[in-house]
């Protein structure tokens, strides 16, 4: 059965003084079915997370805009992405005399097929009818200590250091790049992208059921509400992407006489 994409863009500032996270969905100009969503936290200090951010999601559209899904890997776009913004967020701390980083997370969407790629602490979350299935890891210092066992899920939620990124794109290291793909794509699957100023609020089974219940505005607008509702007076800034696939209903056909039954 054909497949329809319900998608939605939506971001707040919460309770900082600048809004330095960036976000885009970018259908391709040339084919189809084809679109690159994007979402990018800056970090820096004033404007230069914001610099940082903005430079993620206008070497995405650079390199999507000239990107040919029939004859290249989506793997390699993402890649070539991040190392660009990368070394354009490097150059531009020497030019603006700020220290700019900036989170990346991508979502490519193809016929039949989904690819993604991720730096730093924003994530990709995967569901299928609300249930979680997949949830990209965290580039963090607690992850790590999650990973080596010295350090429970549970208690890195509160953990002092739980913010401390372990690569991003503008470091002095090499970035370190994550990637994924789904080609098993059916209606009722469903991708977030988005930072951490939105996924800290919630865990993977209630994002999942609110994504399923529904539209992917209407999940936007509940997920952002819920957020600055239990960020209590100190929530970060926000972003995220909600992609969601339906199964296109059939049409109706007209009877001859030009009335529908």
């Amino acid at each position: 059965m054909p497949i329809t994409v319900d998608a939605c863009a939506a971001q707040h500032q919460g309770d900082r003084k600048e809004q330095q996270d960036r976000l885009a969905i970018l259908p391709h100009v040339h084919q189809r079915g084809v679109a690159l969503a994007v979402v990018a936290d800056g970090m820096g200090g004033h404007a230069g997370g914001a610099l940082a951010a903005e430079q993620v999601v206008h070497t995405a559209k650079t390199s999507f805009e000239c990107f040919s899904p029939t004859v290249e890997m989506a793997r390699i776009l993402l890649e070539n992405c991040m190392l660009e913004a990368h070394l354009m967020i490097k150059a531009s701390r020497f030019m603006n005399e700020k220290d700019p980083h900036s989170t990346a997370v991508m979502l490519l969407l193809q016929p039949g097929k989904v690819t993604w790629a991720h730096c730093g602490d924003s994530r990709l979350y995967r569901f299928r009818d609300g249930e979680p299935i997949f949830r990209s890891v965290d580039h963090s210092y607690v992850e790590h200590l999650i990973a080596t066992g010295r350090l429970s899920p549970e208690e890195a939620l509160t953990h002092p250091n739980r913010n401390v990124l372990i690569t991003s794109l503008g470091g002095k290291e090499d970035p370190r790049f994550d990637f994924g793909e789904a080609c098993d794509l059916i209606g009722g699957d469903s991708f977030v992208i988005c930072s951490d100023g939105l996924w800290a609020y919630f865990d993977d089974v209630e994002m999942g059921r609110i994504v399923a219940e529904n539209s992917a505005r209407r999940a936007s607008e509940i997920l952002v509400d819920a957020a600055r509702a239990r960020a209590g007076g100190g929530g970060d800034n926000l972003s995220l992407v909600i992609v969601k696939l339906n199964e296109a209903r059939p049409a109706v056909a007209a009877p001859a006489n030009g009335r529908r039954q």
